[in-house]
């Protein structure tokens, strides 16, 4: 399968990128300096060349929802030229003021996102879902593995905490619907062997769990030196 990845410089792409690495050998994670995806013309122009069987879009700008939307639209535009596009969103679309673990799809919509993220994701799902084409929403929500950001993901933080003699530390204790990456890898190759009969699809794992739990698996692990800080 001939398989396009944006975003490959991010957390989830790049591990998108190095699993698929190992299952085709026509597999396509352009930089931007290769393809620019707010630049409409190139990357009409770069799907109408490659004619790929499968795009997965993990670029993203959490700062900008004007560059967001570019970028999907762009992809959008020309979807005559791929199989299919399945796109990377979040609970974030669900607005985290209102989250709860294990969220329905149909829960899609109830509230609408103040935050520049979840509304882009918001937005860019409510596309998806209003237009049925070849195009699918992934939503994922506490996603953890390599080379994730420890300076946000709460699992690499508080492990780097641990590992500089400092104290775990949270806001409060909620549960959240985590999930390994190379798991979300495995989801993702089987959307693409497959055909969705649904325009967007919840990523999560059998069970939620708790942050404090997770606290305290990294106390055991450390060999219980470390307190654990709860703000709230």
């Amino acid at each position: 399968m001939k398989i396009l990845i944006t975003g490959t410089n991010g957390f989830i792409g790049r591990n998108l990128m190095e699993y698929f690495q190992e299952r085709t050998d026509n597999l396509f994670c352009p930089k931007r300096q290769e393809l620019n995806l707010l630049d409409s013309e190139a990357v009409q122009d770069y799907l109408e060349k490659h004619q790929f069987e499968a795009v997965v879009h993990c670029g993203v700008n959490i700062y900008s929802v004007e560059e967001n939307l570019k970028m999907f639209f762009n992809l959008e535009r020309s979807s005559e030229s791929f199989g299919r596009l399945i796109c990377l969103g979040s609970g974030a679309e669900y607005d985290m003021r209102n989250y709860f673990p294990r969220m329905k799809e149909d829960y899609f919509l109830k509230n609408i996102p103040t935050d520049v993220y979840g509304f882009s994701k918001y937005v860019i799902a409510k596309d998806i879902e209003s237009n049925p084409r070849n195009i699918y929403n992934l939503r994922v929500f506490g996603i953890f593995g390599k080379y994730e950001d420890y300076t946000r993901r709460f699992i690499s933080n508080n492990i780097c905490r641990v590992l500089c003699s400092m104290n775990i530390s949270m806001n409060k204790n909620m549960f959240f619907d985590y999930l390994y990456v190379d798991d979300f890898a495995r989801i993702v190759e089987i959307f693409l062997d497959n055909n969705p009969s649904k325009r967007s699809y919840n990523i999560c794992a059998e069970k939620s769990i708790d942050l404090f739990t997770l606290a305290k698996i990294i106390k055991k692990i450390d060999g219980n030196k470390a307190s654990i800080l709860i703000k709230e």
